[in-house]
């Protein structure tokens, strides 16, 4: 259960973790959604990361599960069209391989159901999340420290760069 004014540790993956993120364009949709998010639907973020299969995100709103609903059903559209409209086949393909059998609305599914929110409990809590977050590409070895990676809120705090999306530290 998501309580109104908490602030949560989420984990949004895409279906069997395929690494659909590796792509700028398809980062932007993320971004762009967080942003829209951000100013539109009250969600406020305290950290993010985007990797090439899952996002983390630390964030508080009035009706978190709402917000993270629209979000993932929104960025789900906007990747789709992107996929079809750069001739993605393959990543079509294995999102409609993919989907869960009882989901008939659709031909593909792009998010795993569920987001696992984690209540922050304290400050303490709160600082290890965010360094979790920020890790998240060094512990790939992917950059060797946090601000070195593009999507991530590690630039927002570690070098004052609002550049990517805008936090609400």
């Amino acid at each position: 259960m998501v309580e109104s004014d908490g602030i949560y540790f989420l984990t949004a993956t895409l279906v069997e973790w395929i690494p659909l993120l590796i792509a700028p364009d398809a980062c932007r949709v993320v971004i762009d959604a967080l942003d829209f998010c951000r100013k539109q639907k009250g969600l406020r973020l305290y950290a993010y990361v985007i990797m090439d299969n899952h996002i983390h995100l630390v964030a508080q709103a009035d009706e978190l599960s709402r917000v993270i609903q629209s979000f993932k059903r929104h960025t789900a559209r906007e990747l789709l069209g992107w996929a079809e409209r750069t001739n993605k086949d393959w990543v079509l393909n294995q999102l409609a391989h993919f989907k869960k059998q009882y989901k008939r609305a659709s031909q593909h599914q792009v998010w795993q159901e569920g987001v696992h929110p984690q209540l922050v409990q304290d400050d303490g809590m709160l600082l290890q999340k965010i360094t979790y977050v920020h890790e998240n590409p060094v512990r790939r070895a992917w950059v060797d420290v946090p601000e070195h990676w593009r999507h991530s809120s590690a630039r927002n705090y570690l070098l004052d760069d609002h550049s990517v999306l805008k936090i609400d530290a």
